[in-house]
């Protein structure tokens, strides 16, 4: 099977497409993740953009600060891994299973 340049550059070209589609589909699905049994809540979309924080009324208090910055912050990051989860499923797909780094910006 000889491959020519044109071959290559048109096949680079529709690949440069999908993983576009592939990043504005990922822009529109999310990932929900908590800590603290459920007081902390985020959803992420699949490009790591954070959506929303919510908050249990039940952690909301004054003495508690430094615990509700962990819940948070461990709530935040869960839902990164699962939203880098979510990339890393729809790029396999396109990529033969072959792990390549794509820019999520």
């Amino acid at each position: 099977m000889d491959f020519t340049i044109q071959d290559l550059l048109k096949q680079a070209q529709q690949l440069q497409e999908q993983v576009k589609k592939i990043q504005e589909e990922l822009g529109r699905r999310t990932v929900s993740a908590s800590s603290g049994g459920g007081m902390v809540s985020v959803t992420v979309t699949g490009r790591q953009e954070l959506l929303s924080i919510k908050l249990d009324p039940v952690c909301v208090d004054g003495r508690d600060i430094p615990m509700l910055e962990d819940l948070i912050l461990a709530a935040v990051n869960q839902g990164l891994k699962k939203s880098r989860e979510l990339m890393a499923e729809e790029m396999k797909g396109l990529t033969g299973g072959l792990p390549l780094p794509f820019d999520i910006a």
